[in-house]
């Protein structure tokens, strides 16, 4: 099983769930030149949302945001694992972190369609470089 991993840092914002609101702040991070390795947008109750921006540049992102109006929680870590799509490439990955004791609070995951997948998962701060060191053993 091939796949590569990265620590990535994440933000988030929580608002009313309102129509056009993942439009409106993706068109914002557009217009600031953010480029973004992964998004997610996730019900939070019945009435609000979590979006979350996996920006490529992070910095940029903390430089800008505050100038730009962006009221952003974050950075937080996570991983990003992109390799090639295979039958238990997911359950491998989770056996490693298991094997090394970390626990996957979160994840979300997608093949391309043309043999690869990329995976975010989310783990607790305090165990991500355990959680990278299992993953490229």
């Amino acid at each position: 099983m091939a796949f590569k991993v990265q620590r990535v840092d994440y933000f988030y914002a929580v608002m009313d769930d309102q129509l056009g609101e993942g439009h409106r702040l993706l068109s914002q991070l557009l217009e600031l030149g953010i480029n973004l390795l992964a998004f997610t947008a996730v019900p939070q109750g019945p009435a609000r949302v979590q979006l979350t921006i996996f920006p490529a540049d992070p910095a940029k992102l903390v430089a800008i945001a505050k100038n730009a109006g962006l009221a952003l929680d974050g950075p937080h870590p996570a991983l990003l694992i992109q390799g090639d799509d295979e039958l238990g490439a997911l359950a491998g990955i989770h056996a490693k972190l298991h094997q090394a004791k970390v626990n996957v609070y979160a994840s979300s995951g997608v093949t391309d369609g043309r043999g690869s997948f990329g995976y975010v998962v989310y783990v607790k701060p305090e165990d991500i470089t355990r959680a990278v060191g299992a993953l490229k053993t």
